[in-house]
């Protein structure tokens, strides 16, 4: 089977450190073109647009849409109607209802529309959710705290509307907790911490259970310095659980399970490739859908502003 034309939307940050390596490192993908105002590749296609890469007559498959989230609803349904398939970074977009037209319209293409969730493909999340199949939970504590001028540097979107402010990673957290728990997760209450020169939280305290009462606490925090944390800790008949290092480590009771290198998006070309070649969708809104409820759900307190 032909290599999957790619089109990278956006060559920022996160394009550079992940999806430029990832797709070199893919079996069956192929980066032809890059759409972006501000920067370009060597030896790559460049485009100022998505809309003069498409008006082109290069040939090119799919799109992999690395540009805030605030404008890839736009793009994607672009992309969509000229019969592209569409790889949405994470959050797939700034709202939950914007995505239903954008499946529908790739149901319709016969295209693949892949809503990612990268850290669902760390190494400690499969062994994880198998772990907790077996093992009943009775806790689930999540700590998220990252230092917003390391991994986000000069990047002032994050705190507009719809950038989700400290949800940006926060949402990580979430969307390994929804993948490794057996039974659904839903907030009760949320405290939001907003700095007064800002529009989106830079951090919060999630409250969240599930049908069967399983008591959940998430706190999530931009202003972090020192250690980075991204862990998991859940505590279930079989022993206590932890996941840290953003699903990179694993261990029970103490005990290494798991300890492997990021390998995140790799596997996540692996699977845009899959679903595009068997021709699927996948668009799972739910870590989505539990941060547009702690928004609902939150109280809102101002704190000090923030210059980054």
């Amino acid at each position: 089977m032909a290599a999957l034309r790619l089109a990278i939307v956006g060559l920022g940050k996160i394009a550079r450190d992940q999806h430029l390596p990832a797709i070199a490192a893919t079996e069956g993908a192929e980066l032809v073109a890059v759409a972006s105002r501000n920067a370009s590749l060597e030896g790559v296609a460049h485009f100022a647009t998505l809309e003069e890469l498409l008006a082109s007559d290069l040939p090119v498959d799919a799109v992999a849409l690395c540009t805030p989230p605030q404008v890839r609803r736009a793009q994607a349904a672009l992309a969509l109607a000229a019969g592209k398939h569409v790889l949405l970074e994470k959050p797939p977009g700034a709202t939950v209802s914007e995505l239903s037209p954008l499946i529908a319209a790739a149901a319709q293409a016969g295209l693949t529309l892949f809503a990612t969730w990268h850290s669902r493909f760390a190494p400690a999340v499969e062994p994880a959710r198998v772990f907790l199949a077996q093992h009943r939970p009775r806790s689930v504590a999540v700590t998220w705290k990252e230092d917003v001028r390391v991994w986000h540097p000069g990047q002032g979107w994050i705190f507009e509307p719809g950038g989700l402010g400290v949800f940006d990673p926060g949402i990580n957290a979430l969307s390994i907790l929804t993948a490794i728990l057996p039974e659904p997760v839903f907030v009760t209450a949320a405290d939001l911490a907003f700095p007064s020169n800002r529009q989106a939280p830079i951090a919060a305290d999630l409250t969240l259970a599930t049908p069967s009462g399983l008591p959940l606490t998430a706190a999530f925090d931009f202003r972090q310095t020192g250690e980075q944390s991204w862990d998991i800790r859940v505590e279930t008949d079989g022993g206590m659980l932890l996941m840290s290092g953003g699903g990179a480590r694993l261990f029970h009771d103490g005990r290494s399970l798991i300890d492997e290198p990021e390998r995140e998006y790799p596997g996540l070309y692996r699977r845009f490739v899959g679903l595009v070649g068997a021709g699927r969708s996948e668009v799972d809104l739910a870590p989505l859908a539990l941060v547009a409820d702690a928004f609902l759900l939150g109280r809102r307190r101002s704190v000090d502003a923030f210059e980054g």
